[in-house]
């Protein structure tokens, strides 16, 4: 039985390469995998992470490697593309612009993460990438309909 697109970009959610794995890509599966183990050992992400979730943002910062952390959104996102891409199902045109335009976005977030404050919140590098993921997939969704549109207003001029 194939993997769904759901589900592959459901399991690569839960850690990239999963999502591969299933859709029979075993090379890149084990590639993600590979790649999301250094990522985040070397940058502390899991500590960062445990220090944001019980309110120490200081310490999350302080514990983070930002030149390693900044490789993590455009490699997991790209790993759920890659699994949602390859799973059974219709291909949607064009499906790559959310997850692109997450990546950004989310980078953009760890980027600013040491000084944004939201309302006198201080979410930090966990929480305001993860903040930022919302405007970056609404945007693709977005930049993504218009090019759509684009297309078959084209098309139609075209063949008239």
């Amino acid at each position: 039985m194939k993997t769904t697109k759901l589900e592959a970009l459901f399991w690569s959610i839960a850690f990239p390469g999963f999502g591969q794995l299933l859709n029979g890509h075993i090379i890149k599966g084990i590639t993600f995998i590979i790649l999301e183990l250094l990522i985040n050992v070397y940058s502390n992400f899991n500590t960062a992470i445990m220090l944001s979730f019980n309110g120490d943002i200081s310490g999350a910062i302080n514990t983070l490697n930002f030149q390693w952390i900044m490789f993590y959104p455009c490699i997991y996102m790209f790993a759920m593309y890659d699994a949602y891409k390859f799973g059974s199902g219709k291909y949607s045109e064009l499906s790559f612009l959310p997850f692109v335009f997450a990546a950004y976005f989310v980078t953009v977030g760890v980027m600013f993460s040491t000084t944004v404050k939201i309302s006198k919140i201080f979410p930090g590098p966990i929480f305001l990438p993860m903040i930022a993921l919302i405007p970056g997939i609404s945007i693709g969704f977005l930049v993504r309909a218009i090019i759509l549109s684009f297309r078959t207003k084209y098309k139609k001029n075209t063949q008239s």
